[in-house]
């Protein structure tokens, strides 16, 4: 089996790392892996199917047996397009709370590690690099502050005409920061090989700038 390179985008929620991996991936016309979509997905189903997120037996259950597809911008649960849905503050809590069940995150691994085919795939999460993908060949860390990643979140929800406060959104934010970074399996943290950047003070296309110059460096057959 040829190898497939992998670049690994790991970082807290709202640091931007999945508008950067979509636009890395497109730019180099690889595979997207988006699995905090994954997780979001499976929150949602948990929620729908009215099992309560403290059951790990049934909510592993659930992830084995998840009937995902990512299809050209769709997220298809089934066969019902999901992709608005889990892009609310609910599903992204409720995503976080069953990332923090061990079982459901070895259900999930193999799923995530066989989306890896040619030309190469670009993989956005929190545990991309340490995890599922530890031999990747590009791993980047992007952060942000609290406060900057929560005034994103706001303008974005706020763009498409939701209701949101601030205040809360940060709060939930931080809450969201530590149940990720203190979850038993796969926490959020950096891999020791891991460039990192902080992306606060930093513009979307000055963060794409820096991040492809480091993928262009590591992988020069990406560029042709």
């Amino acid at each position: 089996m040829n190898h497939v390179p992998v670049i690994a985008i790991d970082g807290p929620s709202g640091s931007g790392k999945g508008t950067l991996a979509s636009r890395v991936a497109e730019t180099l016309g690889w595979r997207l892996l988006d699995s905090g979509a994954i997780y979001r997905v499976l929150g949602l189903a948990v929620e729908r199917a009215g099992i309560s997120f403290e059951n790990a037996d049934k909510v592993s259950e659930l992830a084995r047996n998840l009937d995902l597809t990512f299809d050209q911008g769709r997220v298809l649960l089934g066969q019902e397009n999901v992709a608005d849905a889990i892009r609310t503050e609910t599903a992204g809590n409720a995503a976080s709370k069953v990332a923090a069940i061990p079982r459901v995150r070895q259900a999930l691994l193999d799923w995530q590690q066989s989306y890896a085919k040619a030309p190469g795939l670009v993989a956005d999460g929190r545990d991309m690099g340490t995890v599922v993908f530890p031999t990747a060949e590009v791993k980047i860390f992007l952060t942000a502050s609290v406060e900057e990643r929560a005034l994103r979140r706001y303008k974005q929800l706020k763009e498409k005409g939701l209701s949101v406060n601030l205040a809360a959104l940060t709060e939930e934010i931080k809450e969201r920061d530590e149940r990720d970074s203190g979850r038993a399996a796969a926490p959020l943290k950096a891999a020791s090989d891991a460039w990192q950047l902080d992306s606060t003070q930093f513009s979307a296309d000055e963060v794409y700038q820096q991040v492809m110059q480091r993928v262009y460096n590591a992988l020069p057959e990406s560029a042709s």
